[in-house]
This record gives structure tokens, C-alpha cells and sequence, in this order.
């Protein structure tokens, strides 16, 4: 006895493109995210050790400026928001912390 298959299996798998690129650019996007924050805290405590020069201190300030505008410039042109990236663990909270400013 064959069973019919509401969806056949090509329906299922089926997707627009620019979805499929914008959910490919959204994941890597939060991987690139969680990495920049856990930089700029790594950085942030290196300022507050007092084991840099005031000269690091203002290119590690610079660096991460423009980092953030990267990833603003990278989430406008793939229609996505920072808050987008912040994916939901169910029990264990958020992937990214929601101190933004």
C-alpha cells in the first residue's frame, strides 16, 4: 500500500534564493557578531588590567569603532538588524547579550 504524500519532497525543499541568502548571511553574521563582542570585551579587559599604552588603548578604540560600523554596513545591505543575529536559546536566554546603547 503506497502512502500519498501531501508535500512531495521537491515542494519541501523548495526555497526563494534571496531568502536562502539572507538566512546563510544571517547565520554567518551572528557567528561574526559573537565574535567581535567577545574581542571587545577581551579588550575592554586589557584596558581596565592597565597593561597597554595609551596608544593601543586609542587603536583598539578605533579598531572596534569601525568593526561595529562593518557589521551595521553588512546587516543594512542584507536587510537585518543587529537585534536579528540575537538568536533566541529557549531556556538559556539569548546568544548576545542585550546591553546595546
Amino acid at each position: 500500500m503506497t502512502r500519498h504524500d501531501p508535500f512531495p519532497l521537491a515542494e519541501r525543499i523548495a526555497m526563494d534564493p534571496e531568502s536562502a541568502e539572507r538566512g546563510l548571511a544571517s547565520l554567518v553574521l551572528t557567528v561574526v557578531e559573537l565574535l567581535r563582542q567577545l574581542v571587545e570585551r577581551q579588550a575592554i579587559r586589557r584596558v581596565d588590567g592597565g597593561d597597554l599604552t595609551a596608544a593601543e588603548i586609542e587603536r583598539i578604540g578605533s579598531t572596534l569603532m569601525r568593526l561595529e560600523q562593518g557589521m551595521r554596513e553588512l546587516c543594512e545591505h542584507f536587510d537585518l538588524t543587529l537585534d536579528d543575529l540575537n538568536l533566541d536559546l529557549g531556556p538559556l536566554g539569548t546568544l548576545l547579550p542585550n546591553d546595546r546603547g
